[in-house]
C-alpha cells in the first residue's frame, strides 16, 4: 500500500512540475517558434526512429561467407 502511495504520489509531482512548464513555455514570446521547432524535432526521430526499424541488418551468413571469400582473396589460396 505504501508503494502504490509513493507512486502516486511521484506521479502527482510529476504532473504539478510538467504543467508549471508548460505555464512558462506559453508566457513565451517566441512560443509558435518553439512549437515549430519541437515538431520538426519530433519529425526527424519519427523518421529516423522508422528507417531504424525499416532497415534489415545482414544477413548472418551472408557476412561470413563475405568475410571468408575476403580473407581466401587476401592468402591467395583457392581453398
Amino acid at each position: 500500500m505504501l508503494l502504490v502511495a509513493g507512486l502516486a504520489d511521484l506521479a502527482v509531482s510529476a504532473v504539478g512540475s510538467a504543467a508549471g512548464t508548460v505555464q512558462q513555455l506559453l508566457r513565451r514570446s517566441d512560443g509558435p517558434e518553439l512549437a515549430r521547432d519541437a515538431q520538426q524535432d519530433l519529425m526527424a526521430r519519427g523518421r529516423i526512429a522508422l528507417d531504424r526499424a525499416a532497415s534489415a541488418p545482414p544477413a548472418h551468413l551472408e557476412v561470413l561467407a563475405q568475410n571468408a571469400v575476403a580473407r581466401q582473396s587476401a592468402s591467395g589460396s583457392d581453398v
